[in-house]
């Protein structure tokens, strides 16, 4: 150390004091505080720690003195762990402060940070804070908004109204108009099928499945193009007010609303341009799968409902329980299906099941077993191959059962912040109802 006199030093940290000579703080596992060993003036000094007492050669941090205090067990024993009753996000806060890293804590705070920060960076890039639509420090300490960011201002005021249910009255008669447009459009969808449906027009499958004029002029046809205008008039507006096109595109409830949308207007196009020819005959298959493509209008309502986002929230955060599930099922099922196929089909016991001809076809048998109570289409004959059903259906169960624990928490969590953010736009919601 080559500044400050007297053989040792002295960090105050919060009105804590700790002692210690100057060779120990140059090999200091803290980074922060191994730093004043090469200071060479106050002002590096000061660049390190918040105030210097050159009389008492003592240097004070304005930091929490338990977290430190816990810091400091782990320079003498070598574990660290979270200081009870204190947010694991402030105490990683200090650890950043004083030079370690998540990897220093004993693996059950690892899990715990891990936990937490998922919470908090899922909150945050979820949620921006109600009248402060630029989110950002650039809004900051700005006093009256220039003239040319009321544009701005009614357009994120358009942004919240079609993208967040609750942000005020007028996003909430759009998602109830949204929604009685989505359930009027699948009535009509699963009605459309109904032989009752069908026989009093007297069309086949495939003049159901073509846009020409007349069908245009029946009152599904009308109901269906009514609500094909109010879809794309909404996405539309959507894609004109969202701040980020190129995100806009890639999310994921934008694109299942190109997909419900679109096949209506290629239906309309190949109609247009083949006409009556036996082409669009041959194409009655294609424009009926596009048809029933509307099906994803259901998934519409998840911008309106907590259950269907926590769903897809839960999916998006446990891929790796899901993964893991999909490996076990898979590897069990490549295990039983090759048994099995050997113990009814393969050995030559007299009686054969052809069911379990292949390994393939065994599989589809450990498939169901696994997951179900079995749908009795094929079942093994054999003594040895009835005993391995049974331990394939107690494997599936132990198996499904692993990972649901993640899931389940995963699920739990999902939930309460999304109950939270909705909760928060109520408040404002209110707010805005009585100004």
């Amino acid at each position: 150390m080559n500044f400050g006199r007297g053989p040792s030093v002295v960090l105050n940290v919060g009105g804590t004091r700790y002692s210690f000579s100057r060779e120990v703080l140059k090999d200091f596992p803290l980074r922060r505080v191994s730093r004043l060993h090469g200071c060479l003036s106050e002002q590096d000094v000061l660049e390190v720690c918040d105030d210097y007492d050159r009389e008492r050669n003592e240097y004070f941090f304005d930091r929490h003195s338990e977290a430190f205090g816990f810091i400091m067990l782990y320079v003498r024993h070598g574990h660290l762990r979270f200081v009870p009753h204190m947010c694991e996000l402030s105490f990683y806060n200090e650890m950043i402060y004083w030079g370690l890293e998540g990897s220093h804590l004993d693996y059950c705070c690892q899990r715990r940070l891990d936990d937490r920060m998922s919470e908090t960076c899922t909150y945050y890039a979820a949620e921006e804070p109600p009248g402060e639509p630029d989110g950002g420090p650039e809004g900051k300490g700005q006093g009256r908004r220039p003239a040319g960011a009321e544009g701005g201002k009614w357009l994120e005021r358009m942004r919240r109204t079609f993208e967040e249910p609750t942000s005020s009255v007028a996003a909430q008669v759009l998602a109830t108009v949204s929604i009685l447009f989505v359930i009027v459009s699948m009535v009509v969808l699963c009605a459309s099928t109904l032989p009752e449906w069908r026989v009093p027009e007297n069309r086949s499958v495939e003049e159901q499945s073509r846009y020409t004029a007349e069908s245009v002029r029946e009152p599904s046809g009308i109901i269906e193009a009514i609500c094909i205008g109010w879809f794309t008039a909404e996405c539309i507006v959507r894609f004109i007010v969202s701040k980020n096109k190129c995100e806009f595109v890639r999310r994921p409830l934008n694109i299942i609303d190109l997909l419900a949308i679109t096949p209506y207007y290629i239906s309309v196009l190949m109609t247009v341009f083949t006409g009556e020819n036996s082409q669009l005959q041959r194409a009655g298959v294609t424009l009926r799968v596009l048809r029933m493509m509307r099906i994803f209008w259901v998934i519409k309502l998840a911008r309106h409902f907590i259950g269907l986002q926590t769903l897809g929230l839960t999916l998006k955060r446990c891929y790796r329980e899901m993964v893991m599930l999909l490996v076990f099922i898979c590897v069990a099922m490549a295990i039983f299906s090759a048994l099995s196929q050997l113990l009814e089909n393969g050995l030559d016991l007299g009686t054969k099941n052809k069911d379990y001809a292949s390994i393939p076809a065994a599989c589809w048998w450990v498939i169901i077993s696994m997951t179900t109570v079995g749908y009795g289409d094929m079942c093994p004959i054999t003594v040895p191959g009835r005993i391995l059903g049974g331990i394939c259906v107690v494997s599936g169960i132990v198996l499904l059962a692993l990972p649901i624990t993640f899931i389940y928490h995963s699920f739990v969590q999902c939930y309460h912040e999304l109950k939270f953010r909705s909760a928060r736009y109520s408040r404002s919601l209110s707010a805005e109802f009585l100004n």
